[in-house]
């Protein structure tokens, strides 16, 4: 247990990430991958209603759409690792290969029977400057989740600091995320997906300049090796990118075949 709580402990001190940007756009679960398996994903999302102008140096997101490729190993019960690669394609010489970075993340395990499900997630990497007012920050996301027979809630509330690029002086930020789906039935559970940013966390943001968004999503359980979520999200308010479609298809790749 003190080993555990320790790596916490050094996890909320040391590891640095970038903004996502809409490259990755998901709520966490507190589960973390199983030992011995790794889990392929692709992110997909298309903008329809973004930026249609250069600012602070960065690229409209108005018809943009984002892959992002993401490669997650369980290395025992309770710590994963993964890693993405961000791509970005659209007109006008935006598509591109964008970065990548690395997110360590430890759990609670199970067998200590806590009423709610806890894990604790760091980034590091990096993101051309071109697709980001920073292409270094830092991010600390907490994952808290329940299940109630067939409801299932998860918050994510992220802190994040920009460690090199425009905003680079300021403190950081807060940026509460949050999931809440009812199964319908044993293979398709539905809800919504919150995803929003206050600015600094001691000084928020006037309302317009900071991120609200609300997705409607699905979650489809046609296989345990497979993972599926599509989600249709509005902004609401002018600093957002409007009107998104994503997708998130996954595949877990086991060490040994199954018998």
């Amino acid at each position: 247990m003190k080993y555990l709580l320790s790596f916490l402990s050094l996890m909320l001190l040391g590891f640095c990430s970038f903004a996502q940007d809409n490259y990755e756009i998901q709520i966490y679960g507190a589960q973390t991958i199983p030992g011995g398996v790794t889990m392929l994903e692709l992110h997909s999302n298309y903008t329809f209603g973004g930026q249609q102008n250069i600012q602070d140096g960065v690229l409209p997101t108005h018809h943009m759409l984002h892959e992002t490729i993401e490669i997650t190993h369980g290395f025992n019960n309770w710590f994963e690792t993964g890693f993405y690669l961000f791509n970005a394609i659209g007109s006008d010489n935006r598509t591109n290969f964008v970065g990548s970075h690395i997110r360590p993340r430890a759990m609670i395990p199970e067998s200590w029977h806590w009423p709610v499900g806890l894990s604790l997630s760091a980034e590091a990497g990096y993101q051309k400057r071109g697709y980001s007012t920073d292409d270094w920050t830092l991010e600390i996301r907490p994952v808290i989740d329940k299940t109630w027979k067939k409801f299932y809630v998860s918050f994510n509330p992220v802190f994040d600091k920009s460690l090199h690029g425009l905003n680079q002086t300021s403190g950081f930020g807060f940026s509460p995320n949050l999931k809440a789906s009812y199964n319908i039935s044993k293979k398709i559970a539905a809800g919504f997906e919150y995803y929003g940013s206050i600015g600094n966390i001691t000084m928020p943001d006037p309302y317009q300049q900071q991120q609200h968004q609300l997705f409607l999503a699905v979650d489809l359980d046609f296989s345990p090796d497979w993972e599926f979520n599509a989600g249709y999200g509005l902004g609401f308010t002018d600093a957002n990118d409007n009107s998104i479609f994503k997708i998130i298809l996954g595949y877990r790749l086991h060490k040994k075949n199954k018998k």
